[in-house]
């Protein structure tokens, strides 16, 4: 999964010849699952239609402060533009484009959009080689360094004008591939390694039948997605649940009993940042195990059970410079047992559920948790859907790593 995807991006298209390029970028933008509002100069409309990018994002292109042939048409408001986007990307950026921005000459609906914005600036410039390098461009260039734009670099190659040099605006891929490294570089948990547990465990008492509970492993599992858009390399651990993910900084071992989630998560221990147990590890498990299928022939049936190895303690036995967080479900004396948890399993923090509040629980698509720190910093929150509160369970580890 693209760090682009979900993010609203601002395409501002200049008047060049470089502007053909654009059908490219928005497509592909798209592809890296991107929102796309396109914002055309005036200019650029000579170069490349409206009506190619808008079919291509998706959106109706913006080129205009108002609609000249519609009289009772709502203005398009530059701040509104501004405000929704999450980066601003103009490619190309003429000399001319370039002058404005440094300058605040806020003649078109594209630089009025650009002087409202919040957001990380993109440019990439285009021209001939000898505009390139003229010297009221580069200081152009360092002044929108210094307003903190970011500019990404032109290339060498053949120019509109027949000469070949540097002023080629980057290539559309290129352009992309920019904006994600530039992206994950700036995010929280790059380069940082996270352990996270998820689902039920099943212990088998012969072929068929087996154990377990009623967990659907959503919590861990929205968990490591959030982790790993913070830019974390994650480690799913997962029990058996009908859930899937797809994401290049997640890798999924799948296990089935208590046992094996033991092996995996000791396994790559020493090796994480950070350890999340947001399993529900089945406390026991049938002493023998039938290798056939037991028949149903007495009218009682009883069977043996011997505990399973406690996976967070053990954890928190061998623990480093580990981050280890733990979940508690209770239903009783919910804070006095899990201050419990934390001192006798050595976590650092841990996650509180208790079935007495209304929305939480298993099966349920929202959560209400609580968060208690080893100093027993008691952090009560609202109810919550289960993405907000994996997304609060991250906030708490980029804010140790801080």
């Amino acid at each position: 999964m693209s760090v682009l995807s979900g993010k609203k991006i601002i395409l501002g298209v200049s008047g060049g010849i470089a502007a053909y390029k654009t059908a490219t970028l928005v497509r592909l933008l798209i592809k890296a699952g991107a929102q796309v509002q396109v914002i055309m100069t005036p200019a650029s409309k000579d170069f490349v239609t409206p009506l190619t990018l808008s079919t291509l994002s998706r959106r109706p292109v913006f080129s205009s402060f108002f609609n000249e042939e519609d009289e009772n048409a709502v203005w398009n408001n530059h701040v509104d533009l501004a405000l929704w986007a999450d980066l601003i990307v103009i490619a190309p950026a003429t000399a001319n484009t370039l002058s404005k921005m440094v300058n605040g000459n806020c003649d078109n609906l594209l630089i009025a959009t650009y002087l409202s914005a919040k957001c990380p600036v993109y440019f990439a410039p285009a021209m001939d080689l000898d505009m390139y390098k003229h010297p009221s461009t580069i200081a152009g260039f360092n002044a929108l360094r210094d307003f903190g734009n970011h500019i990404i670099p032109a290339e060498k190659g053949e120019l509109a004008s027949g000469l070949s040099g540097e002023g080629r605006m980057a290539e559309p891929e290129n352009i992309v591939a920019f904006l994600e490294k530039d992206l994950e570089d700036q995010l929280p948990l790059r380069g940082k390694k996270i352990l996270v547990t998820a689902g039920p465990t099943y212990e088998a008492i012969d072929p068929v039948r087996f154990i377990g509970n009623h967990s659907s492993g959503k919590m861990g599992y929205d968990i490591a997605k959030a982790a790993a858009d913070a830019g974390a390399e994650v480690i799913l651990v997962s029990g058996p649940t009908h859930l899937d993910i797809q994401h290049e900084h997640i890798q999924i071992r799948r296990v089935q009993s208590a046992q094996e989630m033991y092996d995996a998560c000791h396994d790559c221990f020493d090796q994480v940042d950070t350890a999340v147990s947001a399993a529900a590890v089945a406390d026991y498990r049938p002493k023998n195990v039938a290798s056939q299928k037991i028949k149903k022939n007495d009218a009682a049936f009883s069977i043996e059970l011997e505990k399973t190895k406690d996976i967070l303690a053990s954890l928190g036995e061998v623990k480093k410079n580990q981050f280890l967080i733990g979940f508690a479900l209770e239903t009783e004396n919910e804070i006095e047992h899990a201050r419990q948890k934390i001192q006798k399993k050595n976590l650092d923090l841990i996650v509180l559920n208790s079935l007495n509040d209304t929305g939480a629980g298993f099966g349920k698509p929202t959560n209400k948790v609580t968060f208690i720190d080893k100093d027993f910093l008691v952090e009560p929150m609202e109810l919550k859907t289960k993405e907000e509160v994996a997304q609060d369970i991250v906030n708490k580890i980029i804010a140790h790593y801080a």
